[in-house]
């Protein structure tokens, strides 16, 4: 399968065996339009899908809440995202049918089903420590889409301005200071979900980066790093377009 993340920066394509969640030849990335409003980011995407040469279903994970293929938000995109049929644009700019989901949710379907969350049972929690703080929940494996945990309060202010990846960097916080911000964030959650499992995700989980805090934070849930880091949205993507039928429409 063919799964693109779009992301601020940089569009990502590659082809994805379905079976193992390995990228098939290499990934191409081509940079995000400044402005990123919905038909540059179309035309890039359309690009990818020609250079692929691909005709079949198309998954895309989107910085956006998405309901029914239409974004609902938008994140390092331009706000004329917000109420785009973006399943209609992307069939109409490649040709293919087409799957759109959250980034966040693309990257904790690619965990849960090829990764650090394979076989998990219970509740479970991807979250993708970067510029803010991206949520993926599941249930017995089930994805329960469009979830915006960064966005939960903490200290009179959403989460993720206070404990993200990007934060440490603005305040050049200690690896130790920041996973005292991450850890309160967590406590939190437990407080709310009560998760069996909880994936850390994002850049912050490289095996470099994550033995110097991952042993500093405590949870009652089983806590562990994510295995597919960059790759997790591409996987995702082209994981939800291999499970979806024709016209994007998922399989009963």
């Amino acid at each position: 399968m063919l799964g693109i993340d779009i992301g601020g920066s940089g569009i990502k394509g590659a082809l994805v065996d379905a079976r193992t969640g390995s990228l098939i030849g290499d990934r191409h990335r081509i940079a995000t339009p400044e402005s990123a409003m919905p038909d540059q980011v179309a035309a890039v995407v359309r690009k990818l899908v020609r250079q692929f040469n691909w005709k079949g279903t198309l998954g895309i994970a989107l910085p956006a809440r998405v309901k029914g293929g239409v974004a609902l938000t938008a994140a390092n995109i331009d706000d004329s995202w917000i109420g785009t049929d973006a399943a209609k644009l992307f069939m109409e700019s490649t040709g293919c049918d087409v799957v759109v989901l959250n980034d966040a949710d693309a990257a904790g379907l690619a965990e849960m089903t090829f990764g650090a969350g394979r076989g998990a049972s219970g509740v479970a929690l991807v979250l993708t420590f970067g510029t803010g703080i991206g949520s993926a929940l599941f249930v017995d494996g089930h994805l329960v889409p469009n979830t915006e945990f960064g966005h939960l309060e903490l200290r009179g202010g959403i989460a993720e301005a206070y404990a993200a990846a990007s934060v440490k960097k603005r305040q050049q916080l200690t690896w130790e200071d920041w996973a005292g911000r991450a850890q309160e964030y967590l406590d939190h959650i437990e407080f709310v979900f009560a998760p069996d499992l909880i994936v850390i995700g994002g850049g912050i989980s490289r095996p470099k980066r994550a033995r110097k805090y991952l042993h500093l934070l405590t949870t009652k849930a089983r806590l562990v790093p994510a295995r597919l880091q960059n790759e997790a949205g591409i996987v995702g993507a082209a994981c939800a377009a291999h499970r979806a039928g024709p016209g994007g429409r998922p399989k009963p």
